[in-house]
């Protein structure tokens, strides 16, 4: 089964999708599920620096009490999945084109997505800077990778323009926010959904798929 997730990397609803997704697949244990990670940038033109968190926050969505209420649901939604969000931790919103690249990195070596998971730990329930090379070496040293090399990869621009590429190919499909699956390259559903409603979804795709090889069609 191959599966598609277009997320960023400091998107909280991304990290409970991933965890839903998760707990879906662990219901399937037969399943050979082939996870795929493309990245939409929540803040395209955000500086390399980043910038305040909280402040950015109360100025997206209108204000102290408003961000507040939205980290409370985004708590208890957490919490279900067995993540501790820790906000007040949370110094900066990052540019995350480099922790994409990251993320794209390891992907070459399998192992993206135990580098989404250690990403989102680092973000949001131990405040660390992920726009910050020096963390995201770390990190990736953290998870076995060669130090020099990744430092080499990180401070060149390759993979730069691959990453920025995917905004405007997430919007070619219809994709205006995350997170987003796409079942077999063509059944897809947004936002952190139910596991429930992800395994309704893979259920879908798996029966089209059957439906392809009995009429001797290799699926696209």
């Amino acid at each position: 089964m191959h599966i598609d997730i277009i997320f960023d990397t400091i998107c909280p609803w991304c990290f409970i999708g991933k965890r839903r997704l998760e707990e879906m697949l662990s219901r399937r244990p037969q399943l050979n599920a082939e996870i795929y990670w493309h990245a939409f940038l929540l803040n395209p033109d955000m500086p390399p620096e980043g910038t305040d968190f909280h402040g950015y926050m109360r100025k997206k969505f209108g204000g102290e009490l408003r961000s507040e209420r939205l980290f409370n649901a985004i708590n208890q939604a957490g919490q279900s999945v067995g993540i501790e969000f820790d906000f007040e931790l949370v110094k900066r919103t990052p540019n995350t084109i480099d922790s994409h690249r990251l993320v794209r990195f390891a992907a070459r070596q399998n192992r993206a997505t135990e580098i989404v998971e250690t990403l989102y730990q680092n973000y949001f329930m131990a405040g660390r800077d992920i726009g910050n090379r020096s963390v995201l070496i770390d990190i990736g040293v953290s998870e076995g990778f060669d130090e020099q090399t990744l430092r080499d990869y990180l401070y060149s621009d390759e993979d730069v323009a691959d990453v920025l590429e995917q905004n405007p190919r997430s919007h070619r499909l219809g994709i205006s926010g995350v997170p987003a699956f796409i079942f077999e390259r063509q059944f897809s559903i947004s936002g952190a959904q139910d596991p429930n409603v992800l395994e309704r979804m893979l259920n879908i795709a798996e029966e089209k798929q059957r439906e392809f090889y009995e009429a001797g069609v290799q699926p696209v």
